[in-house]
């Protein structure tokens, strides 16, 4: 098993590191799993979790911390405000076994930002220091042997937190992991350079930066400019920084990373319905060593393979999370849909399907169809098999 200890797996791993971004409602299990065994990225993060829920032992919310070992190394995203969480949760994602632990403090979501959590932070320094030191003191209190009996947390979370465990058939191991933060650029401005002074004094491993504020939310381009200027500062401090924003093919990385001098880049939206996105890293890693740019068409799959892995996804997802929750299958569904003809109509099918058998019998209508009308040249039948 690959768990690393503190300031071990970030170095670790061969650079310039490229990995899945975090993304509410879409990196859960599933999709993390499928992710990783089709592109293969170097690190995975879970969709964030709220410190409130992890420590309040509400099960369905624990459900986004499930893993597993084909995703490794995976980090936990937590969000929040309340220090005190902070403490407990990081000592929940150690118990779970989780690779390591990251900070949101720059998811734009209304709910979340007013509060004060995710981007919210920005406008409150002092306290996103506080929830750093809360979080890694509650990483060192693990490591050094104490238990979640002795944190303050009630048996309905320990509990829970106890099931989850034995379903991950995970011993914990009494290492440190690291500490990251993901952000964005400012809150209503462009204030990255005075907000990095301020996450340099937190001593984060990584700092992975979104280049838009949060008042942008996904409009507009992305500012490497600003991650660039981000990573001239952070870096001498011995942090490492990623980029992220309007990345949708490893090319687009290598130049990223090229242009911006950042460590590494975090993929999100690129790899919606694309799990393929992340396959030819060591390629990309070669020809940026070498300085020799002549970038291969990413790997385009046959549709009977995107068919495929879009079923495969859809049997995961129901078996790991149930059919009553299928509805939340259905948008990545529609992803998988582009690029083939009549991809329009066979997603307008799709977001309406309740499982994995449904999607079944549209792929074997659609290719039923496309045997008639002879537009595939050697259409197959689809099973779960």
């Amino acid at each position: 098993m690959n768990h690393y200890p503190q300031s071990t797996l970030w170095r670790a791993l061969s650079q310039p590191i490229m990995g899945l971004a975090p993304m509410d409602g879409v990196t859960d299990s599933a999709f993390r799993h499928i992710v990783a065994i089709h592109g293969k990225p170097d690190v995975v993060f879970t969709e964030f979790t709220n410190v409130h829920d992890i420590c309040s032992g509400r099960l369905k919310a624990l459900d986004s911390l499930r893993y597993s070992e084909a995703e490794r190394p995976v980090i936990a995203q937590i969000y929040g405000k309340e220090p005190a969480l902070f403490y407990q949760a990081a000592h929940v994602v150690c118990e779970l076994g989780f690779d390591g632990l990251d900070i949101n403090m720059g998811c734009p979501s209304k709910n979340v930002a007013s509060s004060g959590s995710g981007a919210g932070l920005i406008r409150t320094p002092n306290l996103a220091l506080e929830l750093i030191e809360m979080a890694r003191k509650g990483i060192q209190d693990w490591t050094a042997g104490q238990p979640l009996t002795q944190i303050g947390m009630k048996p309905k979370a320990l509990e829970a937190i106890g099931q989850l465990q034995s379903e991950l058939y995970h011993s914990p191991i009494r290492k440190a992991i690291p500490l990251s933060v993901k952000t964005r650029i400012g809150f209503d401005r462009n204030m990255i350079e005075e907000w990095s002074a301020c996450l340099i004094q937190g001593r984060p491993e990584v700092i992975s930066i979104h280049g838009r504020t949060l008042s942008q939310m996904y409009r507009g381009q992305s500012d490497w400019e600003a991650i660039a200027l981000a990573a001239n500062r952070i870096q001498p401090h011995g942090i490492l920084v990623l980029g992220n924003g309007d990345i949708h093919s490893l090319g687009e990385s290598a130049a990223r990373i090229r242009e911006s001098g950042v460590n590494g880049v975090l993929i999100g939206r690129g790899s919606l319905g694309n799990p393929w996105v992340f396959q030819g890293i060591q390629q990309i890693r070669e020809m940026l060593q070498t300085g020799q740019f002549c970038i291969s068409p990413q790997h385009v799959p046959s549709l009977e393979e995107k068919f495929r892995i879009m079923i495969q996804h859809a049997s995961l997802f129901e078996r790991v999370h149930g059919p009553d929750r299928f509805v939340r299958m259905r948008k990545h569904l529609g992803w998988y849909c582009s690029g083939f003809p009549y991809a329009a109509a066979m997603r307008a099918q799709l977001v309406r399907t309740h499982s994995t058998t449904d999607v079944i019998n549209l792929v074997n209508q659609y290719q039923d169809r496309a045997l008639d009308n002879q537009t595939m040249e050697t259409p197959a039948t689809i099973t779960t098999s």
